[in-house]
C-alpha cells in the first residue's frame, strides 16, 4: 500500500458530515412557545414495563437486548456490590428503574442500569456467592440455588422496572441519535462523570468503534502505555466471542477503565484524516465524535481492515525502533543555570500523536528504520533539547501537532538517508 493510499483511504466527498447548528437564538413569543410545546416538539416518547426478577437472566441473553459487554467488563461491579443489590431485593428495598433505548422495533440497548441487570442475571445463573452482606450476614457464601426456599421464593416475587425511550420519539435517524445522546448524558450527569470515550462507546457503537476496542488490546500498544497485556484466556475468549473476566491489575488501570486507551486508537485514525474531516471551530470532542460516526456509517469492512493493519504495523514498528520509552519526552527540570535533563518516565500524548502519524507514513521504510534504531535512540536526547520549544508546552492544537510531526519526520529521515 503506497503512502498516499495509506493516508487517503476514502474520497473527500465521503468524509462530509452535517455541520453543527448555527447556535443562533431566536426570540419567540409565549404563544409560539406554547404552540411548539403542544405540537410535541423535542418531547421524549416513553413506555414503562416491569420484568419479573427471575426473567432477567433470559432477557440479558436475548438477541432483543444489547448490554454492551465491552463496557461492562471495564466497569464490572465487585461481588460485594452485586451482593448488596441482591440483599436489597431480599429486603424489598425499591430498586431504581433501568432505562432502555429502542433502536429498532422491539430491539433495545441498555442506557442505564447495566450493572443491575448483570448482577441479577449472574446471580440467577449461580455464577457467584453472596458476600459482604450487612443485614443478612447469614446468607453470605450462598448462591441462588443454595438460598432457603422462602428467601428464594421471596426474591422471585420481585420485579425490576424499566423506562423505554421508544423509536417513534424521533422523526429520522439523525434526530434519534441526537435525542439518544441528550437522554444518555442527562441520565449520567448526576453520578460519576463519564469520559468522552465512555459516552462514545455507548452512543456511537459500530464497526469502527469495535475495531478501536479490539486494537486497544494490541500487545505492543499495551506495553508502550503501561497497560497489562492480554492474557491467553482473553485472547481465546475474544476469538471465540465468549465472555471472560479481566485481571484486577487491568481493571485498576485508569487508562483502561476510562477507555482512554480506546480513544488513543481513535485519535490515531482521526488525526490521519483531520484535514478532510475536522471543521473550523470543531472542538476535539466534536471532531472525534464526528469521525467515529462517519466511520461506523461509511467505512467498509475492507477499509476498517486496512486501518487495523496500519495501526498494528505502525505501533509494532515504533516499539522496535524506539523501545519501551517510545512515547516518553526528554524534559528539562530546575532553574536556568542549574537545570537537569531527564526522561519523563511515562507515555505522553505530545509524543504519541505525531510519532504515530509519521511512522504510519514511513512503514515502507520499516527495514531501514529498524536497522537505524540504535542511532535513532541515541540521538533522541539531543533531538528533544534542540526542539524543546515545540515539545515543552502542553498545547495540542493543529499548529503544534504539525510542528511536532515535521520535526520527527526530518529527524527520522536524516537517520535513514
Amino acid at each position: 500500500m503506497s503512502d498516499e493510499i495509506a493516508i487517503q483511504l476514502l474520497p473527500d466527498e465521503a468524509l462530509e458530515l452535517p455541520s453543527e447548528d448555527s447556535g443562533v437564538k431566536l426570540k419567540m413569543s409565549d404563544a409560539v412557545i406554547n404552540e411548539k410545546y403542544v405540537k410535541g416538539d423535542i418531547r421524549i416518547v416513553t413506555e414503562q414495563a416491569r420484568y419479573p426478577i427471575n426473567t432477567v437472566a433470559a432477557m440479558a441473553e436475548s438477541d432483543s437486548y444489547t448490554l454492551s459487554p465491552e463496557y461492562q467488563r471495564r466497569h464490572r461491579w465487585s461481588r460485594d456490590q452485586q451482593s448488596r443489590l441482591i440483599e436489597s431485593l431480599i429486603m424489598n428495598v425499591p430498586i431504581p428503574p433501568v432505562f432502555l433505548y429502542e433502536y429498532d422495533y422491539s430491539k433495545y440497548e441498555v442506557m442505564d442500569g447495566l450493572q443491575r441487570l448483570t448482577a441479577v442475571s449472574e446471580y440467577y445463573k449461580n455464577e457467584f456467592s453472596l458476600s459482604g452482606l450487612s443485614e443478612w450476614p447469614e446468607l453470605n457464601g450462598k448462591k441462588y440455588r443454595e438460598l432457603p426456599d422462602k428467601v428464594r421464593e421471596g426474591i422471585d416475587r420481585r420485579y425490576i422496572s424499566s423506562i423505554i425511550l421508544l423509536k417513534e420519539t424521533a422523526r429520522n435517524d439523525t434526530e434519534a441519535l441526537r435525542l439518544k445522546q441528550l437522554v444518555f448524558e442527562r441520565l449520567n450527569s448526576g453520578g460519576v462523570r463519564l469520559s468522552h470515550q465512555e459516552s462514545r462507546n455507548a452512543l456511537f457503537n459500530g464497526p469502527l468503534n469495535e475495531a478501536c476496542l479490539r486494537l486497544s488490546r494490541t500487545p505492543a500498544f499495551c506495553r508502550l502505555w503501561n497497560i497489562a497485556e492480554p492474557t491467553e484466556d482473553e485472547v481465546q475468549a475474544r476469538a471465540e466471542r465468549k465472555d471472560y473476566t479481566l485481571p484486577s491489575e487491568l481493571i485498576g488501570n485508569e487508562d483502561f477503565r476510562s477507555m482512554y486507551d480506546v480513544e488513543l486508537v481513535l485519535r490515531f485514525f482521526a488525526n490521519r484524516q483531520r484535514l478532510q474531516v475536522r471543521q473550523s471551530g470543531d472542538s476535539l470532542k466534536r471532531f472525534l465524535d464526528r469521525y467515529l460516526q462517519l466511520g461506523n456509517a461509511s467505512f467498509s469492512d475492507v477499509t476498517i481492515s486496512s486501518l487495523s493493519t496500519i495501526f498494528i504495523d505502525t505501533i509494532n514498528l515504533i516499539e522496535d525502533v524506539l523501545g519501551e520509552q517510545a512515547f516518553w519526552l526528554y524534559r528539562k527540570r530546575g532553574k536556568e543555570g542549574s537545570e537537569t535533563w531527564n526522561w519523563l518516565q511515562r507515555a505522553t500524548l505530545a509524543a504519541y500523536e505525531p510519532l504515530m502519524f509519521v511512522f504510519s507514513t514511513l512503514t515502507y521504510r520499516a527495514m531501514d528504520l529498524r536497522a537505524a534504531a540504535p542511532a535513532i535512540r541515541d540521538g533522541l536526547p539531543e533531538f528533544y533539547k534542540k526542539n524543546y520549544e515545540i515539545f515543552g508546552g502542553r498545547n495540542v492544537n493543529a499548529a503544534d501537532l504539525t510542528a511536532r510531526e515535521q520535526a520527527y519526520r526530518a529527524y527520522l529521515l536524516e537517520n535513514i538517508a
